[in-house]
């Protein structure tokens, strides 16, 4: 299963695939952990978490088809750069989205004020008093201050975002990298 030899770009290519599929996966679990329990409290979860598992899924799908694309060495780097591209700018628009309250939110202080604890308890509470007054829905800035436990695997979740984008810019390089070789040591034709 070693696939096309590239060398060392090929290899770096095959290991940002592997981080990002990583990665994405944690974020998905993460994600799905705190919609299934605002859903299970009859709520409706955040449009940011909507969005976040939205856009993680479809790219761990992106990614395992250009991996396996990729060991078959029919991928098409250039499309692929595209693609890579796109799913970037999708990347830093959830890592800003959901980093935007979270940069201004102290994690460690939150169970020592409130006197809150990480039980199920307390973030059935906290998702109660973070509800919108217009049709229950749970307003992200306040239920992400919620709990410790919440605050800490947003930012979690937020920090692999933040990876994510490297990640991609990073795969992104390497694809066009790989069209650009694979241009110049492509056969010419021989007019005769």
């Amino acid at each position: 299963m070693a696939g096309p030899d590239f060398g060392a770009l090929g290899a770096t290519f095959k290991i940002c695939r592997v981080l990002q599929a990583m990665s994405l996966i944690a974020v998905i679990g993460m994600t799905a952990n705190f919609v299934s329990e605002i859903v299970s409290a009859k709520t409706a979860p955040p449009a940011v978490l909507v969005g976040t598992l939205s856009v993680t899924s479809v790219a761990v799908i992106y990614c395992v088809i250009t991996f396996i694309l990729f060991m078959d060495g029919i991928l098409p780097f250039l499309i692929n750069t595209v693609l890579d591209s796109l799913l970037l700018i999708a990347v830093i628009v959830v890592a800003v989205t959901v980093g935007k309250p979270l940069s201004y939110l102290d994690c460690n202080v939150i169970g020592q004020v409130s006197g809150a604890s990480s039980s199920a308890y307390a973030f059935t509470a906290a998702l109660g008093n973070s509800l919108d007054q217009d049709g229950g829905k749970i307003d992200y800035n306040h239920w992400i201050g919620g709990t410790k436990s919440t605050c800490l695997e947003m930012k979690s979740i937020w920090g692999l975002s933040i990876a994510l984008c490297i990640l991609f810019a990073f795969s992104a390089i390497c694809s066009t990298c790989l069209w650009r070789r694979g241009k110049q040591t492509a056969p010419k034709e021989v007019e005769g």
